[in-house]
């Protein structure tokens, strides 16, 4: 089946008038904060993602409506050309603060290496990608450092991103029978709250929205400062991992903000149709719902696990701490939030050692729920593999004439469903796994020799569970092979690998490289 350019060029230009809204109110805040030089930075941002949006969804605005094929192909193109766009900022400011064209009452602040680093294009695109994607991998050295409107846009990046900027767009443009509900499922959704798919996504952001003004409530409530608890509240609920601060959570030094970050980053792990469900009194959701079941359970099962395991290697004063920190770790990997209070490495020496760390990359791979904000192969396509492969197993012994079903939760699959939602799932492992092996391949290959395996692992781990922790690798010193290549694992990970696929393949056919 041939690809409808057309429509995609047409959703992708609808979409990017969308989220140059973003830039917009963006402006806002950088007045709030008397970062007047950053003001010409957003305005130009807006205009000229503003522009081309404008500019493609003319262009194309007799295209038919939106298939499957075109959906998969639009959401692809939206994330690359939003991740590439959403970089301008952070260039914009670096190039403004370096040369400083403004008068005094701007406010310019000194040049700082930290922002001085995104003066280099690829630092800013590997910024933008990672708040858009919901990673929180970093180029910036000492956040602290930044301007608060750069504190915000990476902020607000990961906010969006942690629902998806074609969901945004649903939510301000769509109508009913406008071919949204393709994209809404492009984009790695598809359990609806109500029958229509616009209610569906109006219902998801008055429950995200909620959520961010109750987690910095909560914040609030035990002290951490207003503009740390506004930030941390939209990178965590969004399960994205953006601090303000270079030691993220371990700035406060306060055991009582870390365990207070934990309901936020699980409040993230969990559907938002199951979301909805508990906000209406149906509490047995809790356990009744397969997924959210299984976020307790593995949430529980990695913590005690990652406890025993540190406090053998005797790493941490008390057991308390031991426990604590276990808990922070295991639930920021799983949820693929990517806060941290401990360092687990520093790019070549040792601080945790191999088993911890492949601990948190295991719980990394699986993430959460699906229909959450995490990243991660999601915990239904593990339930779904493991399951699926016991189901296999059992066929062989089965009369040939048995009627066979698999209870999955609350579903009763068919033979013919159990072949199709494990091929599916089995599909995305292998191709998960395959990417994975390229991009440890390319960072072995770049890298220092003397970055332990394990470490390297993690980081590409990380970049393609959307997670956003690093064993001390990721940073703006790292060659350019290497960014480029964790640019490409958030990327595809953040779509769950298929609607890349599909947008390569299409590209590879337009080319005609399959001869």
């Amino acid at each position: 089946m041939k690809v409808q350019y057309r429509t995609a060029g047409r959703d992708v230009g609808r979409i990017l008038q969308v989220v140059s809204l973003m830039l917009v109110v963006s402006v806002v805040v950088a007045i709030a904060n008397r970062e007047f030089y950053a003001v010409p930075t957003f305005v130009v941002s807006a205009v000229l993602m503003a522009g081309i949006g404008v500019l493609l969804a003319r262009r194309y605005s007799d295209a038919s409506p939106s298939g499957k094929l075109e959906a998969m192909v639009t959401a692809a193109s939206t994330w690359a050309t939003v991740g590439v766009l959403g970089g301008l900022p952070f260039v914009l400011i670096a190039w403004t603060i370096s040369v400083d064209p403004f008068p005094a009452w701007m406010n310019t602040p000194p040049v700082d290496e930290t922002t001085d680093v995104f003066r280099n294009p690829v630092n800013g695109i590997f910024e933008s990608i990672s708040g858009f994607t919901s990673t929180g991998l970093t180029m910036a050295a000492v956040e602290d450092e930044l301007p608060r409107s750069l504190h915000w846009w990476r902020s607000f990046t990961e906010w969006i991103g942690g629902v998806g900027v074609i969901v945004l767009t649903v939510a301000i443009l769509a109508r009913p029978g406008s071919g949204s509900l393709t994209l809404f499922e492009s984009e790695a959704r598809s359990e609806k709250i109500h029958p229509s798919i616009v209610s569906t996504v109006k219902e998801i952001w008055t429950i995200y929205l909620g959520f961010t003004l109750a987690s910095i409530a909560l914040f609030l409530a035990v002290g951490m400062p207003l503009w740390g608890a506004i930030n941390h509240a939209m990178t965590g609920i969004a399960t994205g991992g953006f601090s303000i601060h270079a030691d993220s959570i371990g700035h406060y030094g306060s055991p009582v903000i870390e365990y207070a970050v934990v309901p936020v980053m699980v409040a993230g792990s969990i559907a938002f149709p199951v979301h909805y469900l508990i906000l209406r009194g149906e509490l047995r959701n809790f356990y009744a719902d397969i997924q959210t079941r299984w976020v307790f359970i593995w949430f529980s099962a990695g913590s005690i696990a990652l406890t025993v395991l540190l406090w053998l290697n005797g790493q941490y004063g008390s057991l308390e701490e031991t426990f604590r920190i276990a808990l922070f770790q295991f639930v920021s990997a799983t949820s693929n939030t990517g806060f941290g209070t401990a360092t687990i490495g520093d790019g070549t020496d040792v601080a945790w050692t191999a088993g911890p760390t492949l601990l948190i990359c295991l719980g990394m791979l699986t993430g959460a729920a699906a229909g959450s904000t995490v990243g991660g192969l999601k915990l239904v396509r593990v339930l779904t593999l493991i399951k699926g492969t016991v189901w296999q197993v059992k066929g062989v012994f089965a009369p040939r004439t048995a009627v066979r079903r698999l209870r999955m939760g609350k579903r009763t699959l068919s033979e013919s469903e159990v072949q199709r939602e494990y091929t599916e799932a089995t599909v995305v492992f292998v191709l998960w796994i395959l990417f994975l092996i390229v991009g440890v391949t390319v960072l072995l290959w770049v890298l220092s020799p003397d970055h332990p395996l394990e470490y390297v692992v993690f980081d590409v781990m990380s970049a393609q569970s959307n997670v956003g922790l690093d064993a001390g690798i990721t940073g703006p010193e790292m060659p350019a092979t290497a960014k480029l290549m964790l640019i490409f694992n958030m990327w595809i990970g953040r779509l769950e690998i298929i609607p890349v696929a599909v947008l390569l393949g299409a590209v590879f056919r337009s080319l005609d490289l399959y001869r």
